[in-house]
């Protein structure tokens, strides 16, 4: 079992639940919001011949699994990147998992990897948005860098990450959500992916996790 370590955050007039298992709760909407899942990639370099283990997107689903029964969530809005690349046995291997939640809305605003036919999303039953999707006080969107929209904006895309300095010079690298008066970056959901420690936006605040914790750095 997981530890789900919650940290409450208000931007502009929503308060969402970020947790340290890569995914944040909007409880308006009974929505987890998460980000940057790829499903596909570790098959893709299975492909290749690099032996990357099936475990890696069954344990990023075991994870997502939780977090959907800990919040008892309705609806999940994944802000681009759900899918890695073209279709690959990972893919029939997610669509199988999302066929067991009969009453849960996904919603997809698409990424830059987003790349499967049309009718995979509609066989799956995914609500697709592109580039982004607004509400009435939110924008999401994957890549804020090509947002135009004056409203508060969730985004994902630049899986970020914060340098932790510690004792004696020690370095130690983790993932965060990145946070500004106009904007909350997502880290990316799966273990699959790096952590990208530069070029954070300017005077934003840093939450950062572990298997256990989360907090304000």
């Amino acid at each position: 079992m997981i530890t789900i370590a919650e940290f409450k955050c208000v931007c502009q007039t929503e308060t969402f639940i970020l947790t340290n298992q890569r995914a944040l709760y909007w409880d308006k909407e009974k929505a987890l919001v998460l980000s940057d899942l790829h499903v596909g990639k570790a098959a893709t370099f299975r492909k290749h011949g690099i032996p990357i283990s099936k475990a890696v997107l069954e344990d990023d689903l075991k994870r997502l699994n939780q977090l959907i029964l800990h919040f008892n969530a309705e609806k999940l809005i994944i802000v681009g990147d759900l899918f890695h690349a073209e279709h690959n046995s990972d893919i029939d291997y997610f669509e199988d998992w999302l066929a067991s939640f009969e009453n849960l809305k996904v919603e997809l605003i698409l990424g830059n990897h987003d790349k499967l036919q049309t009718e995979l999303y509609t066989r799956m039953h995914l609500g697709v948005f592109q580039p982004k999707k607004d509400t009435d006080n939110l924008s999401f969107i994957h890549d804020a860098v090509a947002k135009n929209t004056k409203q508060f904006t969730v985004s994902g895309h630049t899986h970020p990450g914060v340098l932790i300095k510690g004792k004696a010079k020690q370095r130690f690298k983790l993932p965060c959500y990145q946070i500004t008066e106009q904007q909350l970056i997502l880290p990316a959901f799966s273990l699959f992916t790096g952590l990208n420690v530069a070029n954070a936006p300017k005077n934003c605040k840093q939450i950062a996790f572990t298997d256990n914790l989360i907090f304000e750095v």
